[in-house]
């Protein structure tokens, strides 16, 4: 029988190394732990963590050392990266709010000035369905006049079926890409559509998104059906989680194990019936909300907070946030264009402060581009990209290049790639193939003049396009 591991032991180490940002040595280690632990106890510990993602090991032999990383997404943990601080400075967000500023500051401190926290009960108690509210009745109105379809009578699911195959590619993307998937927006239309993997990507980046597909399928083809219920939610993570969790009993199960969040401070529950629930408690309360945002967002707020599963919590939560959206026939949410930093941020704001202003900062302003892409009712959102005005040239000249070229979307996304490392900045990169394969989505007979293109040019590339 394997030998149990104390949560405990893991935890300790885990504060000793978030006291070194850039990163400690095993022996500093063992003598901040003071004894509690041997030395080859300690080294199996390490492995442990480093295997669980919760520590990235660097370095060889006695050059070795631990540092934490930080969250991106759920239990997929990337490294930090090591940024100047000017180029720092200039990192991809979005506007905030006053509060939703002073969450962005308190969330960036360093993780050892920061305060261990558990799941704070009181919380997810005090909110009374119909009268607390996260979002306010002007942004609740303002989400729903730019999101409102003419289909708003009619069955549920039925605008979310006429924009199906564009919903289905945009939020399985846009979701993955949150998750840190590094397949292309082309390279998903092409999986998603045909079936055919993009070459060099790892088994797991396929089948996450292929599991986006069928639980998006799930939500809008049973619309009616679907709900803030036990079937709904617990249905969505097996499909999402299908294939990605090494204990497959795991799928639409909730956990009954620990799990560590990397790179913060919070705690989540660890008794399976507290667990349980909470998560009946939360189902119950989202079901009585009348209003399709403020569930949505609920949903978004309450869900990766309690961490009802093993892993897979936030992409249940992003999906989940789309329930009442699909069933009101309202523009669907599909993170379009989010900056995961941003993402991660609000996320941490509400385990670690209870704060809900970042994340209703960027839910707000995600829901805001969705519509710009999908509403009936479809609104400016102001000024020209500046992005995409500094690189105008470059994106003409590569749509222009892919139609004349009669690419197919394996061929374009290799070439996109390719010119956007031979002259674009590292940093600004993959905003500009974000950019161009949205171009070439949207490419159709009533605008490819822009680009300089002949009638018959796109005639020709259309015809393999498709």
């Amino acid at each position: 029988m394997p030998k149990h591991i104390s949560q405990e032991d893991l935890e300790s180490i885990i504060e000793v190394v978030a006291t070194s940002p850039n990163g400690i040595g095993i022996e500093k280690i063992y003598l901040m732990l003071e004894g509690r632990i041997t030395r080859r106890t300690l080294q199996r510990r390490l492995a442990l963590l480093v295997e669980q993602k919760s520590l990235i090991k660097e370095g060889r032999a006695r050059a070795t050392h631990y540092r934490l990383p930080i969250i991106n997404g759920e239990s997929k943990i990337e490294e930090e990266p090591d940024i100047p601080t000017p180029i720092a400075r200039q990192e991809v967000y979005i506007s905030l709010s006053t509060s939703g500023e002073e969450c962005k500051k308190a969330i960036r401190k360093p993780i050892q000035h920061r305060r261990p926290v558990g799941y704070n009960r009181n919380f997810l108690d005090s909110y009374r369905p119909n009268s607390t509210f996260y979002l306010t009745a002007e942004i609740r109105q303002q989400l729903f006049e730019i999101g409102r379809s003419p289909e708003e009578n009619r069955i549920a699911g039925t605008y979310a079926r006429q924009i199906y195959n564009r919903l289905l590619v945009d939020l399985s993307w846009n979701s993955s890409r949150l998750e840190g998937n590094t397949y292309s927006l082309l390279e998903t239309e092409r999986l998603l559509e045909l079936g055919e993997a993009a070459e060099g990507k790892k088994a797991m980046e396929t089948q996450m998104l292929l599991n986006h597909k069928d639980a998006i399928e799930l939500l809008v083809e049973q619309a009616v059906d679907v709900g803030f219920n036990r079937y709904t939610i617990l249905n969505l993570h097996a499909l999402l989680s299908n294939n990605l969790l090494t204990d497959p009993q795991a799928c639409g199960r909730l956990r009954a194990v620990p799990v560590l969040i990397g790179g913060s401070v919070f705690h989540p529950l660890e008794i399976p019936q507290l667990i349980d629930e909470c998560f009946g408690q939360i189902l119950s309360l989202a079901s009585e909300i009348e209003d399709p945002f403020e569930q949505a967002f609920f949903a978004m707020v309450h869900l990766p907070y309690l961490q009802p599963f093993l892993d897979v919590n936030k992409r249940v939560s992003r999906l989940a946030a789309n329930i009442p959206l699909i069933r009101r026939n309202l523009c669907p949410l599909s993170f379009l264009d989010v900056p995961d930093q941003a993402y991660i941020d609000g996320t941490v704001a509400v385990y670690e402060l209870n704060k809900v202003e970042l994340l209703r900062d960027v839910f707000v302003w995600a829901y805001q581009r969705s519509c710009a892409r999908y509403s009936a009712t479809r609104q400016s959102l102001g000024s020209p990209d500046p992005f995409r005005l500094r690189y105008r040239q470059q994106i003409k000249d590569i749509v222009a290049e892919v139609v004349r070229g009669c690419m197919d979307k394996r061929e374009a996304a290799h070439r996109i790639a390719s010119c956007s490392e031979s002259g674009i900045p590292p940093s600004d990169q993959p905003r500009f193939i974000e950019v161009v394969e949205t171009e070439l989505s949207n490419l159709h007979e009533g605008n490819f003049a822009r680009y300089g293109i002949r009638p018959l040019e796109f005639s020709n590339w259309e015809k393999i396009w498709r």
